[in-house]
């Protein structure tokens, strides 16, 4: 069963009850005694000195036994402690003399000494009380009437409550009278003793050992200590016979330093919100904790403690307390924390009852010294940064911008005093200024993607099952135009999703030739596919070009050249490292000497076209393309498509020279 908070308490008796003691209420001793007698307690103790036995000069009371009784004195309804009562039984001692003249003369004396014979005794008792390690004296003064005096008669008794003790110890009383006439009463008392008692615990499991004799009866209770908070009933279970209230009992709380105790309670306490601005810890049991406020920012780790400039406060549980708050909001957070090391927690927020959710609000620190003196700091999760600082958080940044916030009062003031204040103040319109050029991008390439779709929904039915593959070249003439048309179209046969300017000029022309690359670019990386470079003699140059920092001149390229417009995000792929994977090159047979081709651009796989066809299909269809032998046959089909396009670009005039010329010493120029 789950291990809890409770104490143990027993109480013993005589069989087959339990022992029933009197209840004495206050704090002051007394004494009374029998009918007849009168008598009176010194205040404070006396020094117990019984002196030497001296001859009694007449008739004397003194004590001839003591009797004890177990008594509760009670300071409150239920703190109450073990007590020794004692009484004294009197009796008269000795006879009075006869005067020496009477005896001789053998005549009556005189009416005077008659008057001796019947006054009244006066005696000071003396209680002497040992209990380790307590030790005290009392004195009594007793006065028994005349009428009473009888020689060698008992006269009554003088109660004196109590001497304190605890249980299973052995009390030693002796009484005597000041002077002494007689040898002084002893008595000596053990009082009862409670069984033996051990607790252990076993993973959830508790053992309770008791170790008591066979003429021992005793109950056993189980209940909480409940200390703190409202009076509650306790909760109990009887183990052995009904409890009387007044029984003599004692208690152990064996589970004060089990941390698993603890946990426990701990588990079963739970945190409260009141609104508007208040809360309360309820528990069982009273717990040793601390209360503070926090700010819990949204999505940046744990609470931090607002201390300082608000302190810690001791919890009282089942109270309600309210929040030193002029206003209320959501990132505030109540935390309760325990003394112990385990460093237990409990936590809830404002935005859990009725503020809404968290906000990304900075929360300003206002410290105030002499002379009008203010600084002020941001708390973050690194600390609270000074505002105009160079430490480069974010507050630290706006510092600024957030000083002016708080003087136009657009921040919120959620605590102040002499010493200090505490602002909230919005972080939304920053956000916004920092993500307002990425949402118009956002928008601008999803307006693009958009519109491509519609345009060309029709071309993308018919190849949506390949892989996709975007085409950028040089429009040197419309001979190689009709060559790259031609290998577009083949690869759609392949089948790829093929994307290549010739078949987007509507497109060009409404977006441009660099919005039109980068919605193509960035549509092909995403869906897997390959950027695939087709160099040229016009496509070296322009390479060339841009890697002297040159640039190519205005109005050099057509309105539609997508090539010349995707060198300024080409080139950085390039110098940064992200093109492996990503782009392929390829060049025509008899239009480009392989060393042409920049040496920047053989960081990837440069495929000459057609006799390297197979190695190029395979590129572009990637890990999932067809077995080599169907691979060779698609590669057939397209080198069949290519091939009039081909010869007819050789045929051209001065085309087959321009191959030759952009031999190996021009691609050794980068």
């Amino acid at each position: 069963m789950p291990m809890p908070w409770f104490l143990l308490s027993l109480a013993l008796g005589r069989s087959p009850v339990v022992l029933s003691l009197e209840r004495l209420e206050g704090l002051q001793d007394a004494a009374r005694c029998s009918p007849g007698l009168s008598c009176h307690l010194w205040d404070g103790d006396v020094v117990c000195l019984p002196g030497s036995i001296v001859s009694a000069p007449g008739p004397v009371l003194v004590p001839t036994s003591l009797q004890t009784e177990l008594v509760r004195r009670c300071y409150q309804e239920t703190d109450c402690d073990l007590c020794v009562r004692v009484a004294v039984h009197l009796a008269v001692h000795g006879h009075w003399e006869k005067p020496e003249d009477e005896e001789k003369l053998g005549r009556a004396a005189d009416p005077e000494p008659e008057e001796p014979r019947n006054a009244s005794l006066q005696a000071q008792v003396v209680l002497s009380f040992q209990a380790y390690p307590t030790a005290r004296c009392v004195l009594l003064e007793v006065q028994v009437p005349a009428a009473l005096v009888q020689p060698g008669q008992s006269v009554g008794s003088v109660v004196f409550d109590c001497f304190e003790a605890a249980l299973g110890t052995e009390v030693q009383i002796w009484s005597y009278t000041q002077p002494r006439y007689q040898k002084e009463l002893n008595l000596t008392r053990q009082l009862p003793a409670l069984p033996w008692l051990s607790v252990t615990a076993d993973g959830d499991n508790v053992h309770l050992v008791l170790d008591v004799s066979e003429e021992q009866s005793f109950g056993l209770s189980l209940y909480w200590n409940q200390v703190q908070g409202p009076v509650k009933p306790w909760w109990h279970r009887n183990l052995a016979w009904p409890l009387e209230p007044d029984s003599v009992r004692t208690s152990i709380c064996p589970f004060t330093e089990d941390p698993r105790a603890h946990r426990n309670l701990w588990r079963a306490a739970r945190l409260q919100l009141l609104p508007p601005r208040g809360w309360r810890l309820d528990a069982p049991c009273s717990l040793h904790a601390q209360a503070t406020l926090c700010w819990q920012a949204p999505g940046r780790g744990p609470c931090q403690p607002l201390v300082p400039p608000l302190p810690r406060e001791n919890v009282t549980v089942n109270m309600a307390l309210e929040f030193p708050l002029l206003k209320g909001h959501p990132n505030l957070c109540v935390q309760v924390s325990s003394w112990e090391k385990m460093q237990l927690q409990l936590q809830e927020c404002l935005w859990a009852d009725s503020l809404g959710p968290l906000k990304d609000d900075m929360l300003l620190v206002e410290a105030r010294g002499p002379q009008d003196n203010r600084s002020f700091c941001a708390l973050e999760p690194s600390g609270c940064t000074p505002l105009l600082s160079r430490a480069s958080t974010r507050a630290a940044r706006l510092g600024e911008q957030l000083l002016q916030d708080l003087h136009s009062g657009q921040c919120l003031q959620l605590w102040d005093d002499d010493l200090g204040a505490l602002w909230a103040c919005p972080m939304d319109k920053y956000i916004h200024q920092r993500w307002v050029l990425v949402w118009l991008a956002c928008l601008l390439f999803a307006a693009a993607l958009f519109l491509l779709f519609l345009l060309k929904k029709d071309h993308v039915k018919a190849a949506a099952t390949g892989r996709a593959a975007l085409l950028l070249y040089s429009a040197d003439d419309a001979g190689f135009e009709r060559l790259v048309g031609a290998l577009a179209s083949a690869l759609c046969q392949v089948p790829l999703r093929v994307a290549v300017d010739l078949w987007s000029r509507r497109e060009l022309s409404a977006q441009g030739p660099l919005a039109w690359f980068h919605a193509q670019r960035r549509r092909t990386v995403q869906e897997g596919g390959l950027v695939v470079l087709i160099f040229s003699p016009g496509a070296v140059a322009l390479c060339h070009e841009w890697l002297q920092d040159a640039g190519p001149a205005p109005g050099a390229h057509g309105p539609h050249d997508a090539f010349a417009a995707s060198l300024s995000c080409v080139l950085p792929d390039f110098l940064q490292g992200r093109a492996p994977g990503r782009y392929v090159g390829a060049y025509f047979d008899g239009l480009l000497h392989a060393d042409a081709v920049p040496a920047l651009f053989r960081a990837v796989p440069v495929f000459s076209l057609p006799s390297q066809l197979p190695a190029f299909l395979g590129s572009l269809q990637g890990p999932r393309g067809p077995r080599p032998g169907r691979l060779g046959e698609r590669a057939e089909q397209v080198a069949r498509a290519l091939q009039p396009a081909l010869d007819s670009c050789l045929r051209t005039p001065g085309t087959a020279g321009m191959g030759r010329g952009m031999g190996p010493e021009a691609g050794d120029r980068t």
